[in-house]
């Protein structure tokens, strides 16, 4: 079929990019499902007593093997495409050193050559290239020093599967595929990103500081010196990155000349390399409908935005003309791996070659090792000193250096999230954190989950258990000594959103048994056991949310008959945030919505326009753009920094909440307030904050109970609104504008506004009367939002062979209200089996004997099983909210990183050796017995 099929036209919903009409087929759009033909989101079965949902909206589809994720489409699943599934794969270098001269396909004989071969040349006629975020040589060119091991060096398309397996059977893991030259060495490159955040606190901590990132500034280098920062002269009085410095230096000193009233550690940390090991490996399917000049794409993405923006102006350059882009964005498990990944782009590349063929680029599991993001890589310098006599920290100090690969992706904010995060959850008086994310001939790394912090927090807190032990105090006591509490600032100088509860998990750790217990079960196991140690480990960390630059929008909207639909544009990756956004609409509407639409791009109705830097512009840009009423910092953010519970609930929740003030509390009170003499409203006081949903529908100082339909039914007939479009953006702080809206001013928390109203199709946008958006100053902050995760670990060691076995551990958390409960008992079981993987097994070399060489695979790479994890023994208990009023925090992430630090800590206690190298594993113990 050459042309798109005018009913599924209708369905698709369409925007132009860089001249080339992109139209989206989000998942479970009709259109979605007329092309995938099953429908993967069921309508949630809803208890209204307990106001909990029974099972994942998701839940079926995936139990039964329906297509849910992009790796398993083929063409024949495409109905309007051709049928034929065509395959690619690519060769890559396995070398960094040396001039790459070409291919040598002399393996694959006159049967197996391919039907279409891509080199760089072909890229560089037709105008093909990355967008600008991803660097250059989509495909290396001949003459040119691979910038990484596992460079893309050709595409080899078949129009056949038998021949495809044979050829990359044929071929694979066989480097002298590849031809090179000369040696040159590596590659050198300046560093990614260079960061470094001062602080010298006032008299007390809630006192003003003397100097600090949010109040002052950052500090820059003054420039680079053998491809690492020069940092700027220390002048007291001097501008502002000169008095930093200052202050730097003067706790430099504090650090090599203490009093005898100091304890002073200094201890070097190493963090590895790491696969995130996604379920699902990259894959892109595309076809290319020369005919109509149409793109078609099944990708899977945690940012579909991206996709829909950046592939249009990557297809705009090109010579080949191509009017139209069909892109349908896929259910995913990537956990960061698919934030930002030059995968859908490359896939993309690849289908344009495909001579009219569906083209399948998918990773195998070597590939996937071999080219997919990685968790960087920290060497991590920390000095502490703390007073001998009060056990309070007074300086502390980090120099880290991530290991950012061979593309840039995301590692300036990376090694900047590491630096801030570095204090965990104690105050520090005065501290300085300086990180640098350098280039190397590394597999690319990433937004791995845990971004930053897990190394430089594990650390972290490995410190804590040592100091403690040297200053001859209990570790969680050291800890409580100096936990940040409410009010207090962080080392940027920030104050925390809300109460900070770390405190909390701290007392709780003291009591619980495995800690209380554990040198009376350290003497027990010991004795029954000879030739085993026991230990038992802590750590407690509180980890940011969000970006600094958080944009979603959400359309929630119900129809006469009292259907209630929620579209949002946040991406599945496996967090479940699905059903929790279909849940978070019934604390406003009753009950979570009928049917959901996620991944959506289309917001038309609602024209959002982004032209600046959210990070970097002046203030006075973002004063005179503000004058826009649809302008906004930032257009829409991926799935990523564990950003959907606290960051995508809230444009949900206040589309919902607008929905309910403007229009079912309308309905409900011109209900109760009919009849004679005012109706049943009229011998009571009604007020809507004593609205309450009831099993049955809603009430309120004991009006009639009315079901959901009823109040939809009255509102669609009195022309009240009933569908509400939200756009937010948030700084570290929410932005808020002030909208007219029937006739009265409202100030709300989001800065782009859509209204429908009664059984109108069509959305008008509000233009904002005015709005207030947080300071570009607050950038400086880096984090405000936090959750706090602690974790007590009870584990053996073999003295004769190293193992380490994990018989138990116990873990506390503090993410305000829960949406779901079950989903967060599975991101708590999940991110703790991560952690321990980290702790004692995972690991990947950096050059060429690591996944570079193609050759890496599960039999090489350890993750941890179930008998490594204690699953059946493992509990955890989850703080109480402060009141039903407390929003719910983002937790994905910080739930993998206590226990890494926990697990070394028990190590230390069973062995009395405190490890600093990660993994931590059999050969590493052994040699402290022998």
């Amino acid at each position: 079929m050459s042309q798109l099929n005018q009913s599924r036209r209708l369905f698709l919903k369409k925007t132009v990019v860089a001249g080339i009409t992109v139209y989206l087929a989000p998942l479970n759009s009709n259109a979605y499902n007329a092309l995938f033909e099953e429908k993967i989101l069921a309508a949630p079965i809803w208890d209204s007593k307990t106001k909990r949902i029974r099972h994942r909206i998701d839940a079926q589809s995936k139990a039964l093997g329906k297509k849910v994720f992009g790796y398993d489409i083929r063409a024949a699943d495409m109905p309007h495409w051709p049928q034929k599934q065509a395959h690619a794969f690519i060769l890559r270098t396995t070398l960094a050193d040396r001039i790459f001269e070409g291919i040598d396909l002399s393996r694959l004989g006159d049967e197996l050559k391919p039907d279409r071969l891509v080199t760089a040349e072909d890229l560089a006629r037709d105008g093909l290239v990355f967008p600008e975020f991803y660097g250059d040589d989509m495909l290396l060119p001949v003459g040119k020093t691979p910038a990484y091991l596992g460079q893309a060096v050709a595409v080899l398309i078949y129009h056949d599967f038998a021949r495809f397996r044979f050829a990359k059977n044929a071929i694979q893991f066989h480097p002298d595929a590849i031809r090179y030259g000369r040696e040159t060495g590596p590659l050198e490159r300046d560093p990614w990103g260079t960061f470094r955040f001062v602080r010298v606190g006032g008299p007390s901590p809630y006192d003003e500081d003397t100097f600090s990132s949010l109040k002052d500034m950052p500090i820059f280098p003054a420039g680079l010196r053998k491809r690492l920062p020069v940092w700027p002269q220390g002048r007291e009085g001097g501008k502002l990155d000169e008095e930093g410095m200052y202050h730097a230096q003067q706790m430099d000193n504090e650090i090599k000349n203490p009093s005898d009233k100091i304890e002073v550690l200094s201890a070097d940390y190493f963090s590895q390399s790491i696969d995130t090991a996604a379920m699902e490996a990259d894959n892109t399917n595309g076809w290319f409908d020369q005919a109509s000049q149409t793109l078609h794409m099944v990708i899977p993405t945690q940012s579909p935005p991206e996709l829909a923006e950046e592939i249009p102006k990557m297809l705009a350059k090109m010579n080949i003309p191509i009017r139209r882009l069909v892109l349908h964005p896929c259910y995913t498990v990537g956990y960061g791996s698919k934030d930002h990944s030059s995968f859908p782009f490359v896939g993309t590349m690849v289908a344009i070659y495909g001579d009219g063929h569906p083209v399948r680029l998918a990773n195998d599991r070597y590939e996937q090792f071999q080219t997919s993001i990685k968790r960087h890589a920290f060497d991590i310098s920390y000095s502490m000193t703390v007073n001998k006599e009060t056990g309070k920290i007074d300086v502390f100090r980090g120099y880290m250096t991530g290991n950012g690969g061979g593309r840039c992706n995301f590692t300036p904010s990376v090694v900047m999230v590491a630096a801030t995060a570095a204090q965990s959850i104690y105050y520090i008086p005065k501290s300085d954190f300086a990180a640098v994310g350098v280039a190397t001939r590394a597999i690319d790394a990433g937004s791995a989950r845990g971004y930053g912090t897990l190394q430089s927090m594990a650390a972290t807190e490995m410190m804590m258990d040592e100091m403690a032990a040297r200053l001859n105090l209990d570790p969680i006591d050291f800890r409580k000594r100096n936990v940040l509490k409410s009010g207090m600032k962080n080392t940027q100088g920030a104050i925390p959103a809300g109460a900070v509860r770390a405190d909390e998990i701290l007392d709780l750790a003291a009591k619980h048994d495995i800690w209380t217990a554990r040198n009376k079960r350290k003497t027990e196991f010991e004795t029954k056991f000879p030739g085993k140690r026991y230990g038992v480990g802590f750590a407690c960390v509180q980890k940011d949310f969000g970006t600094g630059a958080e944009t979603s929008f959400a359309r929630v909207e119900f129809s006469a008959e009292g259907k209630l639909v929620l579209h949002h544009s946040g991406a599945e990756m496996g967090t479940g945030m699905t059903t929790s956004q279909a849940v978070v609409c019934a604390q406003w509407m009753g009950k979570p919505a009928d049917e959901s639409h996620f991944s959506t791009t289309d917001w038309d109705m609602l024209p959002m326009v982004a032209t600046a830097d959210p990070y970097m512009m002046p203030q006075a840009d973002q004063d005179k753009l503000s004058a826009d009423p649809f302008w906004t910092p930032s257009y829409c953010s991926p799935s990523s920094a564990s950003n959907s519970a606290f960051y995508f609930s809230h444009t949900t929740r206040e589309a919902s909440r607008l929905l309910f003030e403007q229009s079912l509390w309308p309905a409900a009170l011109a209900i109760w307030k009919s009849g004679i003499g005012g109706g049943q409203a009229a011998p009571l006081v009604v007020r809507r904050e004593d609205a309450r949903w009831v099993p049955g529908g809603l009430t309120a100082a004991g009006m009639q109970i009315l079901p959901f339909a009823t109040l939809a039914k009255k509102a669609h007939e009195m022309g009240l609104i009933t569908g509400v479009v939200v756009h937010s953006f948030n700084r570290w702080q929410w932005a808020e504008a002030d909208f007219t809206v029937n006739a009265s001013q409202l100030r709300l928390p989001v800065d782009g506004l859509a209204l429908r109203t009664g059984s109108e199709s069509a959305y008008q946008a509000i233009a904002r009367d005015r709005v207030y958006y947080p300071p570009m100053q607050r950038n400086n902050a880096a984090v405000t939002y936090y959750s706090a995760v602690g974790t007590l670990v009870e584990l053996s060691v073999d003295t004769g062979t190293g193992k380490v076995e994990i018989l138990n551990h116990h873990s506390f958390m503090e993410c305000g209200n829960l949406i779901v409960p079950e989903l967060v008992s599975g991101q708590l079981q999940g991110g703790i089996a991560m952690g321990i993987g980290h702790a004692l097994h995972e690991y990947l070399p950096l050059y060429e004997d690591g996944p570079g060489d193609g050759t890496w695979n599960f039999n090489r790479y350890q993750v941890p099983r179930a008998s490594d994890v204690a699953v059946w023994q493992q509990t955890g208990d989850i703080l109480p909210p402060l009141s039903e009023t407390d929003p719910p925090k983002g937790m994905a992430e910080v739930v993998m990183i206590p226990v890494v630090a926990a697990v070394i800590n028990a190590i230390a206690h069973a062995s009395g050796h405190y490890f600093r190298h990660l993994p931590v594993r059999a050969d590493n113990i052994k040699g402290v017995f022998q």
